[in-house]
């Protein structure tokens, strides 16, 4: 019996949350364990305990900070799914490049569209993107539920470039 993980990239946005329910659903159909992703950097990690002005603090505690408030952000979640196994993982990089480490050995890996990143009118994020055309095992590709997947632009494209556009 294959008992490879399935992973779930989770960034924090709404489309994350939806990937995990799914990700979870399946692995409790399965019997396999769920590995949660949050790849972070420097400027998108939260500030840690030990960060005062004038001090930067070390890696380690940005990580520490890093897998606080990502257990913290899909406990409701994962309260769903007592019976499967879940674990966390924070590695220091870029999502694209972490996520892509992530699939090598897993069964499957599941993400959203979009992240908190990039461009509101995208349909497909380019982590996302990333993973569909790199990754060592299936891509699950995660929609939400309801709501517009590209909510529509406030301004007409033509517009932001020629602002004599009416």
């Amino acid at each position: 019996m294959d008992t490879a993980p399935i992973v779930v990239g989770f960034d924090g946005s709404d489309f994350a949350s939806e990937a995990l329910r799914k990700g979870l659903g399946l692995a409790s159909k399965l019997g396999v364990p769920v590995r949660i992703v949050r790849a972070w950097t420097i400027s998108n990690a939260p500030r840690p305990k030990t960060w005062e002005p004038g001090f930067v603090p070390p890696v380690d505690d940005f990580a520490d900070a890093v897998l606080a408030q990502l257990t913290e952000a899909t406990a409701s979640i994962v309260a769903e799914h007592p019976e499967v196994e879940v674990s966390y993982h924070v590695p220091h990089g870029a999502a694209g490049r972490e996520l892509l480490r992530a699939s090598e050995g897993a069964r499957l890996i599941v993400v959203g569209t979009r992240g908190l990143g990039g461009f509101s009118g995208l349909l497909l994020g380019s982590v996302t993107g990333q993973l569909v055309e790199h990754a060592h095992c299936d891509v699950l590709v995660s929609r939400r539920r309801s709501g517009d997947q590209a909510p529509p632009r406030s301004l007409r494209l033509d517009q932001a470039i020629d602002p004599d556009a009416s």
